[in-house]
């Protein structure tokens, strides 16, 4: 069968290409729809459906774009109430693709109109489910979301739903069949994916701790245990693919603004526009806007913006590297950032040639660090609870960089402090954040906790108190 992933590591977001006989479909696009249609047309193929197997919460899908291009018809699963036309298909339902079929496999639990799309091939045998969120590699999607939206869909509901979907409509399918599903490791859809993107059910079946022999009861305590806050953004993506949203083509029109360093100084001042810095860690320290934030664009740039720029309708203004200004666009609007207003032209430099204003972060080596440890200097790790329990330095303070602005007091301004993170990525955003708010007098350990690990500080796996006394 002629199926193609096409994942997308910054989001660990996997789409589905499916071609037959002249026509296509495409399961899950994101928001830039061009490669989709750029590949049909390798095909000489026509994109007659695009499959939605839920309404996302962690992106922005392409389905309305898709649509209007190719004039391919939106299709949900049952229950989906979207505010645009679009199929809404019944359990078990089949569609046809050249000599193909899709069956329709309504599977409420991740969300209630969460659908599990069965490929079946040219001489009538099933090859593989597309499964969305409902199935991951090494684990399902978590079920507290759509209370987020809905406030009667509590997460113990939508669990019990999900136990009911795995084992009456996943589990009885044949071990040969391939899971594709929506997302892998790095996702905040689940807890604990896989880095493998696909496997065999059979496989599943067997490792899968959510797919064990269990009672519904004892299902929905293991799926619930060790949720996370979701970020912020999800509750405002699902809206937008349910609501819709502007096509990409009119708010890139209106991102792909150039501004000269006196005109991006002037935006800045009178719009109340975020200034988004996109350069690498190492770049932003030794120089940057004042006031401007350093999210990355060689991390996961579009989760880190959804979960620290609380507000998605917040006027942007990018500092990018040359050439990178569109690669940025693009990711934002990913995750529903739609109001970038300009870029600064020239990048960084033109900046600092016309002689403007310029901040720096203080940094050291983690060799430096070992030198002045004897000092017991305040150290604070800014990863995740789940990295800090399993490795860290003696002594360090645990604040995710996630929770920071909700534990702004526990840095203090009154004398010096150091942080860290796994590689410098986090911790560069948090220093940016704090900077912003007026603390300076702090130290940023580059390359972070994993150059720490060659170095004689003493780190330990037992859990240390997680807030300042």
């Amino acid at each position: 069968m002629k199926i193609e992933q096409i994942y997308t590591g910054c989001l660990a977001h996997a789409a589905y290409y499916v071609e037959n006989n002249g026509e296509a479909v495409i399961f899950d696009p994101l928001r830039e729809v061009q490669p989709y249609i750029d590949r049909a047309e390798r095909d000489k193929a026509k994109i007659k459906y695009v499959f939605e197997t839920h309404f996302h919460a962690d992106f922005v899908s392409g389905h309305l774009d898709l649509a209007e291009k190719t004039g391919a018809k939106i299709v949900y699963g049952p229950t989906a109430k979207p505010a645009f036309n679009a199929i809404v298909a019944a359990d078990n339902d089949l569609f046809t693709l050249g000599n193909y079929k899709i069956k329709v496999l309504h599977t409420p639990g991740h969300t209630m109109e969460s659908t599990t799309y069965l490929l079946i091939d040219e001489n009538g045998n099933d090859h593989g489910i597309i499964t969305g969120d409902t199935l991951f590699i090494g684990d399902v999607g978590r079920p507290d979301l759509a209370q987020h939206v809905v406030e009667d869909l509590t997460e113990k509901k939508l669990a019990g739903h999900l136990y009911d979907s795995l084992h009456n409509k996943i589990l009885p399918l044949d071990d040969k069949l391939i899971v594709y599903p929506n997302h892998g490791a790095g996702s905040a859809c689940g807890k604990m994916m896989s880095k493998e993107t696909t496997d065999t059910l059979g496989h599943q079946k067997a490792t899968n701790y959510a797919l064990q022999p269990m009672s519904k009861e004892e299902f929905i305590n293991k799926v619930l245990d060790g949720l996370t806050t979701p970020p912020a953004y999800f509750p405002k993506n699902v809206l937008m693919n349910i609501q819709g949203y502007e096509s990409l083509d009119k708010v890139m029109d209106s991102a792909k603004t150039p501004l000269s360093s006196e005109a991006f100084e002037a935006a800045a001042n009178e719009t109340g526009a975020l200034v988004l810095d996109t350069r690498n860690a190492n770049d932003f320290a030794k120089g940057f806007i004042p006031n401007s934030i350093n999210i990355g664009l060689d991390g996961n740039f579009a989760m880190w913006v959804g979960e620290m720029i609380p507000d998605i309708k917040q006027q942007l203004l990018l500092v990018c590297d040359e050439g990178k200004e569109e690669e940025a666009m693009i990711r934002l609007s990913r995750v529903g950032f739609d109001y970038t207003i300009g870029y600064l032209k020239g990048g960084f430099e033109s900046w600092r040639r016309a002689g403007k204003e310029i901040e720096t972060v203080k940094r050291m080596d983690a060799e430096e660090l070992a030198g002045k440890y004897s000092e017991k200097p305040l150290i604070i790790d800014i990863r995740k609870k789940s990295e800090f329990d399993s490795e860290h330095v003696v002594d360090a303070v645990n604040i995710p960089l996630n929770q920071i602005n909700e534990h702004l007091s526990q840095f203090p301004k009154d004398k010096p402090f150091i942080m860290y993170c796994a590689g410098g990525y986090r911790s560069m955003l948090a220093a940016s954040l704090l900077k912003a708010r007026g603390w300076n007098d702090f130290t940023d350990i580059q390359g972070g906790f994993k150059e720490i690990l060659n170095t004689t500080i003493p780190v330990t796996a037992y859990k240390c108190p997680t807030t300042l006394l």
